[in-house]
Order: structure tokens, then sequence, then C-alpha cells
């Protein structure tokens, strides 16, 4: 039931108040993004919001959230693609927001973070004995060991922990242990159906966010709960999407099926405890012949089917449907209490197994290929990786248009989303038209022409595909020179990020760090301490640092980080875009390169001191004509192409610091 509050504070004088309590000031961009979040929940519209570092859109959109839920008693939903800004909210902004406005509002604002039931450690499978699914054969005795060790540490855990979540076993344990004692939504019994309902960490985490004004949660989770037949967020009418231009990429994820030697060994397991040896076999050797098959193609996107890959998957299809109907009724519980769980994992798996078999097989067969819906492909083996053959969506579009958008208020915010000075190309990813939404770009309270410089190193050649030319490290040796160090290198694989760190180790001055020699968080703190360091990375590192002040005056890309040219998911949708009509590499590459690009580029502002310069080695930025959309998605840096120019900013950047 709707609560009657007419009488609460416009959101205005509330976001006053919290920048006050906080010992902030107000910012212009900060109090229209507010006012726009507000409009949208009460006309039912959907809003796209671009706000710039430093606007401080998270209580742009938490004030107008809270002040809904005291106003209609309905609980409004935050989604995030990182546990980083998970964790932000939850322990930073909340409890401080909460703290600010006690008294503005009739009662406390409450909050809660909700994740994936897989997060939780699982009562039931601690209690009844459920065998793990992995082969022990495959992994090495001393990683079986430390696994084992890690087994014993979460039992230890189990018996003290109040919340279940994993995020909270510190330190961490890796998957392989982890999964013994966590189950899916899809293999979990049921809070009703199952002994350890009444004690379960998920539901609980579930009951607290229903009793909350705010619920944080994840891309995925938001997915997983638009798309599937049962209900994983509690009630509500609107929801927000920070880091909302990762929210396809998370979405495709979730809905990407695979099918390997492993996930038909997983279902044979699980299956072969319940069912006729038989009727298992059947489904081994369909597995069997899956194996032999992927080992020996090519890995990469399939166009059209092989005879031999489709009797196969029809196999694999035909045997996992044979083992459903040999473990008999899917409510034969009551009958059979003891294996309810093995019975639900069993049935979990084989349905994964028959369902992405038959999937694969409906991706083929359209009559051209602007009527194909799906895409796949097959990955190779990497270690202990079998061959995989995956399959995805051309668009999620459809999909976010009928079970996001079609039930609620969407606002979507990111300091990235006016993708070449529009909104258009993310919103037709996200399946929506253009009367369907509204755009505001509400800027940023940076100064970006006096506190940054787009150099485009034109006078480049172009990069090719054999490693970094000695045009470019010359490039960046002068660079970091005159930067004094304090540089973010930023490439566009890890493979041209090590060549690069060997190459100017030894003639550079300077300590340089590279992704992958430790922790991602260590590097960045070690980073950070020190100004006189670098730090070379991919892409994790072009969205996830936050370094203010004068560690960081230099970013430095290697090239226009376009999807790979056999990049199976992007290579198909680029194809799939042209034979509908429209521009594949404008829609697809280019949009994606916008996207990293503008990302990469804001880790160089991050406060309202910093100085600096963000280096496109690539004159491809300048010189060619899909360069202008490029550089219009970048913020509004003085530009230039002049070397000599950027060398002396830079060495009067370090002689200020």
């Amino acid at each position: 039931m709707p609560k009657d509050r007419p009488d609460l504070p416009p959101v205005e004088e509330l976001l006053t108040t919290v920048v006050a309590e906080l010992g902030g000031s107000e910012r212009p961009g900060q109090v229209k993004m507010a006012q726009a979040v507000q409009q949208a929940v009460e006309s039912d519209e959907h809003l796209a919001v671009q706000a710039g570092t430093g606007t401080g859109k998270s209580l742009a959109y938490l004030v107008p959230a809270v002040r809904h839920a005291a106003e209609t008693g309905n609980a409004i939903v935050v989604s995030t693609a990182t546990i980083a800004l998970q964790r932000q909210l939850v322990d930073r902004d909340l409890p401080r927001l909460a703290d600010a406005l006690e008294g503005a509002l009739p009662s406390r604002p409450a909050f809660a973070i909700l994740k994936g039931r897989r997060n939780y450690l699982c009562r039931y499978k601690m209690g009844a004995g459920m065998p793990d699914d992995e082969d022990d054969q495959l992994f090495d005795p001393r990683e079986v060991s430390a696994t084992g060790r890690m087994v014993q540490r979460i039992q230890e855990w189990a018996n003290e922990t109040e919340t279940g979540d994993r995020d909270e076993l510190v330190p961490g344990v890796n998957e392989q242990a982890w999964r013994q004692f966590s189950v899916t939504a899809r293999e979990c019994l049921g809070a009703q159906r199952c002994p350890s309902g009444a004690e379960c960490f998920a539901e609980l985490a579930r009951e607290r966010a229903g009793e909350a004004d705010v619920v944080v949660t994840n891309h995925a989770l938001l997915a997983i709960d638009a798309m599937e037949d049962f209900a994983v967020l509690p009630e509500h009418d609107v929801v927000i999407v920070d880091e909302a231009h990762e929210l396809v990429d998370r979405v495709t994820s979730v809905v990407t099926g695979e099918l390997s030697e492993s996930t038909v060994g997983i279902a044979v397991r699980r299956a072969g405890r319940l069912i006729e040896q038989g009727v298992a076999d059947r489904l081994q050797e369909a597995g069997e012949d899956l194996k032999a098959l992927l080992a020996a193609a090519p890995a990469g996107r399939i166009d059209d089917l092989p005879q031999s890959l489709g009797l196969t998957l029809a196999l694999v299809r035909d045997a996992a449907f044979a083992c459903v109907t040999a473990l008999g009724p899917r409510n034969k519980d009551k009958e059979d209490p003891e294996n309810a769980g093995l019975r639900k994992a069993a049935f979990t798996m084989l349905d994964e197994v028959h369902d992405t078999a038959q999937r694969m097989l409906d991706a083929f067969g359209a009559a051209s290929e602007a009527d194909r819906a799906e895409v796949v492909w097959l990955e190779e083996g990497r270690g202990r990786i079998p061959p995989t053959l995956r399959v995805a969506p051309l668009s999620v579009g459809g999909m976010l248009r009928d079970k996001l958008f079609g039930d609620r208020t969407v606002v979507l915010t990111s300091a990235t989303l006016a993708l070449g000075g529009s909104f258009d190309g993310l919103a037709r990813q996200w399946g929506l038209g253009r009367e369907e939404w509204t755009g505001l770009d509400v800027g940023s309270p940076f100064d970006h022409p006096r506190s940054g410089i787009l150099y485009v190193a034109k006078h480049l050649p172009q990069p090719g595909r054999d490693g970094l030319p000695e045009a470019y490290l010359t490039e960046i040796i002068e660079l970091i020179e005159a930067a004094g160090g304090r540089t973010l290198g930023l490439f566009s694989s890890m493979r041209a990020a090590k060549a690069a760190t060997e190459a100017l180790r030894e003639r550079l001055d300077v300590p340089l760090l590279c992704q992958g020699d430790d922790s991602t968080s260590q590097l960045v703190k070690q980073f950070a301490a020190d100004p006189a360091t670098c730090l070379f990375g991919t892409l994790s590192l072009w969205q996830g640092v936050d370094v203010p002040g004068p560690s960081l005056t230099l970013v430095i890309i290697d090239r226009i980080p376009f999807p790979r040219p056999d990049d199976p998911l992007a290579s198909a949708r680029q194809r799939h875009v042209a034979a509908t009509g429209g521009n594949g590499f404008m829609t697809v590459a280019a949009t994606h390169a916008a996207l990293l690009l503008a990302q990469g580029a804001g880790r160089l502002l991050r406060s309202m001191n910093d100085r600096g310069v963000v280096a496109v080695l690539d004159p491809r930025l300048a010189t060619a004509r899909y360069g202008g959309f490029l550089v219009s998605s970048l913020p509004p840096f003085w530009r230039t192409t002049d070397p000599a120019k950027v060398r002396d900013a830079l060495r009067r950047l370090t002689a200020d610091a």
C-alpha cells in the first residue's frame, strides 16, 4: 500500500542537506541530475544521464531514490557492473546518506545488497554431502591439496558466518572449492521444499532486501530477474542502472550458452547417480564424440552447420533428454526426499545441456543473414579448460525492451553514454525507440580544455599486427621521460602490454609495473604510492583505475581499441547490422572503440586539481573518416598533434608537481 507522504521536502532540499552533512559543495550537474531522476520516476519515463567524473552521480540518483521509496513505500533497485561500486554504495554512500537524511524523512532509509544465489553458502548442500562435480584426475595433486585446505576453511567459516556471503570469506577461495558449498538459482530446491530453507543465507538476504528502500545488486542478477520465470529481486517499480555502458555486455554474458566435454561430463556424473547406467552411458558416449569433434575443429565463428557437428549436437540433445526421462517426474521429491537435491541438480544440468544443444541447432538455417538471430562459435581450449562451443544472441535489445524496460521505469547513468556526441547508439543496443526515453548530459565539473591535452601522434605509422613498431616505443619513452614517470599505459592486448614492458624496462630509469606481475589492486596501490612509477596493462585498467593526484599525469593509449577482426560475436553482429541495412562498422566496431576510448581517457582527471595528457599513438584517430566520431566521444580536452608541445607541457607539469 502506498504511503501518504505529501509533506516530504523537495529533492533539491534533501540533496542540499546530504551534501552539507558530508562536507561537500553543491554542483550544478548533480542538482540537475537529481531533478531529472525525480522527474523520470514521477512521469514513468526512461532516462539516460551522462554524468562526468566528479559530478557526484551516486548521490544524484540515491537522494531521489530514497525520497520515492519514502513517498510510495516501493523499493528502488540500483544495479551496478562492478563489485567495487556495489561496495562503495553499501559500505560508504548509503550509510552516510541514511545518517544525513534521518531527520528529514519519516524514517531512516534502509538499504540492502543482494547478489546471485551462487554467492551464498548453501546449508543444504553442506549437510547433504552432495558430491562435487569435478573430476580430480584433471587436476595437479598440489592444486587438489590446496583446494582441500580451502574446503576446510569454508567449513570452519560456515560455523561462524552470519551472512554466508562469499565476499566476507577473507582470504578468498577458488571456484572449485566454493562450488562444493553453493548452488545456482536453477539448482536450488526452493525455500518451501528445502530442509534448510528456514535458515538459508540466500533467502535471508532476500528477506532483508524485501524490507529495504534501496536494494543494490549487479547487472547479471538484474538480467536473471528480468529474463527468468522466477523472481530473484524483491518487488520494485524503478531500476537505476549505474555503469550503464556495461549493461549490454553483462546481459549478453548471462544469456550466452556453452557446451563442452566438461558440461556434458558434469551432467553425466549427476544423472549417473540416479538412473540406469546404460542411459547415462549414452550421454557419456555423445560427450566423447563431442570432445573428439571439438578437439579437431578450428576455433572461430561457425556460419554454416557442418553435418558432423549437427549429428553430434543432436546425439547430445537426445541423450540428455533420455536421461531426463529416466529421472521420472520432476515433482517426485516427496517420494524421495533424501535425493531431492541430487535430482534437482541433475535436472538442472541435463536441461542446460539439452537446451543449449537445441539452441545451437536452431541458430542455423535462417533464410538470410538478416534473419539470423544467434551466432555459434568454437573457443579454443586453454590449460584445463577444454574447447568450448558457445551460442549468443546477435542482439539483446529485444529482450531488454520486453523484460527490463516493459514493466518498470529505468534510469541509466554512466560517465560515458553519449558516443559520437549522441545517446542513440547505446539506446538502440538497449532496444529503446527514440520516443521511449529522454537523454541528458549534465557535463562535468572539470574544465577539460584547461586541465587536459588530447595528443594524437599523427606522425607515427599505422599500427600493425606484428607488435609495437620501434617508432611507438621511442614515442612512449620520450613521453614518459617528459612526464617523469607518472604514466598509465593502456594497451589493446596483454601481449602488447607485456611486450612494451619488456622492451622498455631496460631503457627507462623509472619503475615500470605490468598487469599480471601482482594482483591488479596491489599494482594500482604501488602505482599511486610512487609518482615516478608507470603501470602498463589492458582491459581492466581501461575502466578500473581511480588515481587522483600527481601519480597520474599521462595516459598512453597504444591504438584505437576496435574489437579483434576474428572476434566471433562482434564480427557476427557487425555483419548482421550490415545485412539489415545499417552501417555494421560504425554500429558495432566504432561504438565499441568509442566506449573504451572514453573510459580510458576518463582515467586522467579524477579530482579538481588534476592536470595531464591523454596520448593516443594511433594516427588513425586524426586521419581516418571515423576519427571525428571517436574524438567527439571523448572529454573536450585541448587537442594537438605536435609532439614537442606535449613534451614541453609534461615537463612543466612535472616541474610544478
